[in-house]
């Protein structure tokens, strides 16, 4: 078997490129995603409504009161899964360390 060396130069900015296609081929192929494809953070109201542990009817309420962020496509609604879980950590209450020492 001929083994050819081939030398070429490439910037860093390209091979960085390359390699991140790489990866993601590879992934995609072995049935994995990536968590940097934005549209895989997204789902729809029944799996938001599972996150939060709420029902449907509650996430319809709290998004037309505009207490919860949502995304709205005809008459589809869309959910950031990072977003809900940062709207279940905005309610953290402090311990009685953190307010008084």
């Amino acid at each position: 078997m001929d083994k050819s060396v081939i030398l070429f130069s490439i910037q860093e900015d390209e091979l960085n490129h390359l390699l991140e296609c790489a990866v993601r081929k590879v992934l995609n192929e072995a049935g994995m995603t990536t968590k940097s494809q934005p549209e895989a953070d997204l789902v729809n109201i029944q799996k938001a409504a599972e996150i939060l542990a709420l029902s449907v009817q509650t996430i319809y309420r709290l998004t037309s009161t505009r207490k919860l962020n949502h995304y709205k496509k005809g008459k589809i609604l869309y959910f950031s899964k990072k977003e809900l879980v940062d709207w279940i950590k905005s309610g953290r209450k402090k311990t009685q360390v953190e307010l008084y020492g």
